[in-house]
């Protein structure tokens, strides 16, 4: 179990009150698809992808990039018990749809790039940014659960 102080809470409750996910998540995603093209593979179903274009314009991009950033509001809410909550989701990606687990590390770094340029560096300063990478790592490793 990770050990949250009272000054981590509040600024991963903080940072996630700012976010959007209708915008954060398809960025975060379409930035996924674009600059780790692998990725792409297991969102065949998504249409083209063929270009960075093509992505930051695909509906289904968008929609699911919705859906990944909304799935984070259970482990913000869910600090103490997120490899739990993430248990049947963790099994989904491993057992179902055979998604690499690195992937997960991926989309984060994605996630965490597109939060800092959309807050800038008065919001998202090395120290939000700290405590937002240790909440993120904790949130890999549950949906990374399953493969181990």
């Amino acid at each position: 179990m990770v050990h949250w102080t009272d000054h981590e809470r509040h600024v991963i409750a903080d940072i996630w009150g700012k976010v959007n996910p209708d915008e954060i998540g398809p960025q975060a995603l379409a930035r996924l698809l674009v600059v780790y093209p692998w990725t792409q593979r297991y969102f065949a179903s998504f249409g083209n992808l063929s270009n960075a274009a093509a992505i930051l314009g695909n509906p289904k991009v968008a929609a699911h990039g919705k859906v990944v950033v909304g799935g984070l509001d259970k482990a913000v809410k869910n600090l103490d018990n997120v490899k739990g909550i993430y248990t049947k989701l963790s099994e989904l990606h491993s057992e179902t749809l055979h998604v690499d687990p690195d992937n997960f590390k991926h989309l984060a770094e994605c996630l965490t790039i597109t939060l800092a340029t959309k807050f800038g560096p008065s919001v998202f300063t090395a120290e939000v940014n700290e405590v937002w990478q240790k909440f993120l790592n904790v949130v890999v490793a549950a949906l990374s659960k399953q493969y181990h």
